[in-house]
């Protein structure tokens, strides 16, 4: 895993901005509601609670955390240590991988070159690792299902809350100097839903799910590689088939590296 900042940086950003323009025309102090921020953030959540079993929402916490740790996997690498690896299936046998699987720490590859090591048939190999892909691809998509369903929630509550003000202010007419400030406190809670959606938790969860599809697009290539290792194929083979997992910027950058470094394998995976 690898720290990724950028969300970080992004969010920063985002509440500076809206900071900036609310302080350009107005004070801090006039959109700070103690009120507000309970019944949107807190009464969303609660809402929260209804929605999903306890388990799920035991995971909020390593959901938040996936998205400052991606996947440190290198397509690139992955289609060099593939080569690398059939190169020496085919030389050595397939047991002589034995080494290098104890020297990777990727449990899903540890597991398809085991099983390929053990002599399980091409089919039930397939079978399961699509499986557990299919399982990680649900835990991560259950993250970003509450997500998204917070992202709902959260200006409904905020509307929620205004109407509630306004219900207030509506009882103290009499007294027409309450109601500029009223209308300003009611529509507060809208201000918060809006903010909460558009700026954490879609594009939190537009960020895991784009983690999500990668994840799931390298581990189809792990499966494709690993099978190839099985069935003996041309190296060169397979170096050719994994290429096409790759982008085209990264094609390049793999050929070139190929040619001048002549199948360089240190520092792989």
């Amino acid at each position: 895993m690898k720290k990724n900042i950028t969300p970080i940086i992004g969010l920063v950003l985002g509440m500076a901005l809206v900071i900036w323009s609310i302080m350009m025309d107005s004070e801090i102090s006039n959109f700070v509601h103690i009120p507000s921020i309970i019944i949107t953030v807190f009464g969303s959540f609660c809402a929260l609670i209804i929605s999903f079993p306890p388990d799920t929402l035991k995971n909020l916490p390593n959901t938040f955390k996936a998205l400052l740790f991606t996947p440190k996997r290198d397509n690139k690498e992955l289609v060099l240590l593939f080569s690398r690896l059939a190169r020496k299936a085919r030389k050595e046998g397939l047991l002589a991988l034995e080494d290098d699987i104890n020297n990777m720490n990727d449990d899903f590859l540890i597991s398809g070159l085991q099983m390929v090591v053990d002599g399980v048939e091409p089919d039930n190999i397939r079978e399961i690792l699509e499986t557990k892909l299919d399982a990680v691809e649900r835990r991560h998509r259950m993250g970003q299902s509450v997500l998204l369903k917070w992202s709902e929630l959260a200006p409904a509550y905020g509307m929620l809350g205004t109407l509630i003000g306004l219900i207030i202010m509506l009882t103290k007419l009499d007294d027409p100097s309450t109601i500029g400030a009223g209308m300003a406190t009611a529509l507060i809670t809208t201000f918060y839903g809006s903010l909460c959606a558009n700026l954490i938790f879609i594009p939190i969860a537009t960020n895991l799910g784009e983690q999500t599809d990668e994840e799931m697009f390298t581990g189809q290539m792990i499966i494709d590689g690993i099978l190839e290792i099985q069935a003996g194929s041309n190296p060169r083979l397979l170096e050719e088939k994994l290429m096409t997992y790759l982008s085209p910027s990264e094609q390049k950058t793999l050929t070139r590296f190929r040619e001048d470094d002549n199948y360089k394998e240190e520092g792989l995976l």
